[in-house]
């Protein structure tokens, strides 16, 4: 489990973003939220997703996938704009077939928000940015108190 390097969208400083820890990234420089993107497998999903403080957006997709190739710019800028309140994990299925088969995974791309250990909504499918931005922030909202 490693960590990855993104630059602030706001100040433009490089920062090292962690894929698992309690609470969610912020910039080092100028303290606002980061988005936070990261890969998991087989090995390390229930520490980077499953025990994540913050919901887990998954993506389940394939290299070979057109239209996984097509959501992936999606979900990175859905996970870009809602900084601090969610985290894109990316979960390729070639490489990762355990995950696969205990999610029950059979169309690619498919998406799972995850909060609290727990699978909370489901999106199989390529839908247009804006019924996927409004599945996700439905969702979300769903889940505040």
């Amino acid at each position: 489990m490693g960590s990855g390097l993104i630059t602030c969208p706001h100040c433009g400083k490089t920062n090292r973003i962690p894929a698992s820890a309690a609470g969610h990234p912020r910039c080092g420089n100028c303290r606002k939220d980061l988005p936070w993107i990261v890969a998991a497998g087989d090995a390390d999903f229930a520490v980077i997703a499953e025990q994540s403080s913050t919901p887990a957006l998954v993506d389940f997709w394939a290299a070979w996938c057109g239209p996984c190739r097509m959501v992936s710019p999606v979900l990175d800028k859905l996970a870009q704009e809602r900084a601090g309140q969610v985290k894109l994990v990316k979960v390729d299925v070639d490489t990762s077939p355990a995950l696969s088969q205990r999610f029950g995974i059979q169309a690619i791309p498919t998406i799972l928000l995850i909060r609290d250990g727990k699978v909370v909504a489901r999106q199989a499918g390529a839908p247009p940015a804006a019924a996927l931005r409004q599945w996700l922030d439905g969702t979300l909202a769903a889940g505040r108190p």
